[in-house]
């Protein structure tokens, strides 16, 4: 599980979550810093092919904090091939 958020508390940029990566040093810190920001998508990746969808989600938050919009189909449909 992933979530792509938007910082609050800071800078307002956006960043990216991979829940299901976090270990007992940074889990605590990542999950408050994802709860105090604006969630902005989040979902499933399939474990196959995952760095590529990693790659792609790396570049969405890219484009976002360029100023880019980004719409949640559009999204959705970069995603299609690495989601259940």
């Amino acid at each position: 599980m992933f979530e792509i958020y938007r910082d609050k508390q800071y800078n307002e940029k956006f960043h990216v979550v991979y829940y299901t990566e976090l270990n007992e040093h940074n889990k605590h810190i990542e999950i408050n810093r994802a709860l105090a920001g604006e969630s902005y998508f989040d979902g499933f990746i399939k474990d196959y092919k995952k760095e590529e969808a990693k790659q792609i989600i790396d570049s969405i938050v890219k484009e976002l904090n360029e100023g880019n919009t980004v719409e949640k189909a559009a999204i959705r449909e970069k995603l299609k091939d690495y989601t259940p």
